[in-house]
């Protein structure tokens, strides 16, 4: 149901309880009797049994029903990190165990994909390519669900990586909640040390154990930037390419803080050295494809970054041109307004939200009718006319924020087969999380 809220006066409260509940819409596995989104149930019961192991739970990473470990420890870290920074507006907000339970389901299924180390972390369950020949509810799946590890014959520390730092930023977020559970995490997380996991793992346990892993991997992260011009090292968060988050995430303990001050000043619309892009509605434009993940991504390293700037007495010095903190603060916001109305197309970018949102996400689940009005089986094949048909979804995926605009125009079209502009992502709504907290929290 579409809530009363305007462009010119956004509910962030509203927002954040919106962007927490859609990831239950997202659960694979057996769903607690808690569930919310009851138009969801019980998924993909006999996961990992392939390979002999329990994978079961997690999320699935989007509009399709695959699991990827990658993606998923992403998300995890960028939720642990937002209940860090933010936790006292998810407390405002009456939202700190929903927040804290997002996470956990989370961390519960990384447990399990690292169930087997040193020799073998799970990487994905389900196969991608059959899975997208169908267009199957969860509840309906009956494509293969193979198991695929990453281990000594097939390497892939990259994945390695980014499970030990989610396990390590997690440690932090529920140290004071759950002290057994966070020491679980934390021991799990020691077993890998790639920069972004170091730099976690040096926080996690208020040491500089794992500086020299933090320092050598800058080094080639660095030289790779120099000779590829795939990355775009000063403004470049996401679950492939961690590059802006591991300096921001150090300059909080006064290292790299060079680095990040680049970073701000890329992003900051008044800067003289800015190399982002903005739609003429203000919206930060990086890609044509899911857009809306770098918007929040980018606007949850600005806040993070305030918050260290402030707590310090620092400022941003762009060239001869110097900003407070608050200009951090204020990009955020205008891209968080933007995504809930305030925008030239009038509309929210999160399903559920205002008066006008998308009604055609990209999303297997939410555009096929529940089994509870229809439990009768949904074939491979059969789900297809209403991927394709022109009516709004059968459920809606409450609090998924879309991909939205992604030419460089503010025009978006509600086209549930686009899905670079109507499918949500796990990570895109969780560094939204952290926005929206913070602004509960400082509105």
């Amino acid at each position: 149901m579409a809530s009363v809220v305007s462009a010119q006066n956004p509910d962030y409260k509203l927002a954040l309880s919106k962007s927490l509940l859609f990831f239950e819409g997202q659960r694979s596995g057996k769903l607690p009797p808690n569930q919310r989104l009851t138009w969801r149930k019980n998924s993909a019961l006999r996961d990992g049994q392939e390979g002999g192991v329990d994978l079961t739970g997690g999320y699935y990473d989007a509009g399709d029903n695959v699991k990827y470990s990658f993606p998923m420890a992403f998300t995890a870290t960028l939720l642990a990190w937002s209940i860090i920074e933010f936790g006292d507006g998810m407390a405002k907000g009456d939202e700190w165990i929903n927040a804290a339970e997002t996470l956990r389901w989370n961390t519960d299924f990384l447990l399990k994909a690292t169930a087997n180390l040193p020799n073998t972390v799970y990487a994905m369950v389900g196969n991608p390519y059959s899975d997208h020949v169908c267009w199957e509810r969860p509840e309906d799946m009956d494509t293969p669900r193979p198991v695929y590890a990453v281990n000594t014959t097939h390497p892939g520390s990259e994945v390695a990586g980014e499970i030990a730092a989610a396990l390590a930023a997690a440690s932090i977020a529920f140290k004071t909640y759950d002290a057994a559970y966070s020491g679980r995490l934390l021991s799990k997380a020691k077993g890998d040390e790639l920069a972004w996991a170091a730099a976690w793992l040096n926080r996690a346990t208020n040491s500089r154990k794992y500086q020299k892993h933090v320092d050598t991997a800058i080094r080639k992260m660095k030289l790779m930037a120099e000779v590829t011009e795939y990355y775009d090292v000063d403004t470049e968060f996401s679950w492939d390419n961690k590059h802006v988050g591991i300096y921001v995430l150090l300059s909080q303990i006064g290292q790299y803080e060079k680095e990040a001050q680049t970073f701000a000043c890329a992003v900051l619309p008044e800067s003289p050295t800015r190399t982002t892009k903005f739609t003429p509605g203000g919206l930060l434009f990086k890609t044509q494809g899911c857009n809306n993940q770098f918007v929040g991504a980018l606007s949850l390293l600005a806040l993070i970054y305030a918050k260290h700037l402030t707590q310090t007495n620092q400022i941003i010095t762009c060239g001869n041109t110097q900003f407070p903190p608050l200009k951090l603060v204020e990009f955020a916001k205008t891209q968080a307004n933007y995504i809930l109305g305030a925008n030239p197309m009038g509309m929210s970018y999160m399903a559920g939200y205002g008066p006008k949102f998308p009604r055609h996400v990209h999303h297997r689940g939410a555009s096929l009718p529940s089994i509870n009005t229809h439990p009768s089986f949904i074939a491979c094949r059969d789900g297809f006319s209403y991927l394709n048909g022109p009516n709004p979804n059968m459920n809606e995926l409450t609090g998924a924020i879309v991909g939205g605009p992604n030419d460089g125009t503010d025009y978006f079209h509600d086209d549930r087969c686009q899905s670079a502009l109507t499918e949500p992502t796990t990570y895109a709504n969780a560094a939204f999380v952290g926005v929206f907290a913070y602004f509960v929290d400082h509105n």
